[in-house]
């Protein structure tokens, strides 16, 4: 009698352990930070930060001159924006070549604007470098690679 009761314990055990796995693969990605780039207020990218670099390219030769680049970075701990936020235009070495700082907001999700305009003329300046778009903010101190930026 003991058997059969522990061996239903452990099979509505099992059962629970199987259900709680099965239910969690359906659920978003949680703790990971997330971005969206976007191109004269059209999303163009979408990423979270543990996706391969390779995907990360952003293709810009179709842009106008006029438009402009909206970059909208969620912390996972907090669920909303950075503080000390900056993007950050780096070369292939990862020398600097411009930043953007972003004064701090509580508008959830607020997204950091940069003028197509500027990563032209960035561009030009460091012809024949492969150019990468960075963000960095007190949460992310290191910084993190949102895309690689082509204009050909």
């Amino acid at each position: 009698m003991k058997n059969f009761r522990s061996d239903r314990a452990f099979m509505l055990l099992f059962a629970l352990i199987t259900l709680s796995f099965t239910t969690s693969s359906f659920t978003s990605r949680f703790g990971l930070d997330s971005y969206e780039i976007y191109l004269d207020n059209k999303l163009v990218s979408k990423h979270y930060v543990n996706q391969p670099l390779n995907l990360r390219v952003l293709q810009l030769d179709k842009a106008k001159e006029n438009g402009q680049l909206k970059i909208g970075y969620t912390h996972c701990m907090s669920k909303g924006n950075g503080t000390g936020r900056s993007l950050t235009l780096k070369d292939e070495d990862g020398h600097l070549v411009h930043t953007w700082p972003f004064a701090d907001t509580t508008v959830p999700e607020a997204k950091m604007a940069i003028a197509v305009k500027d990563l032209l003329a960035e561009a030009k300046k460091n012809t024949g470098h492969e150019l990468s778009l960075y963000y960095t903010a007190r949460e992310t101190p290191k910084g993190e690679m949102l895309s690689m930026i082509r204009f050909k």
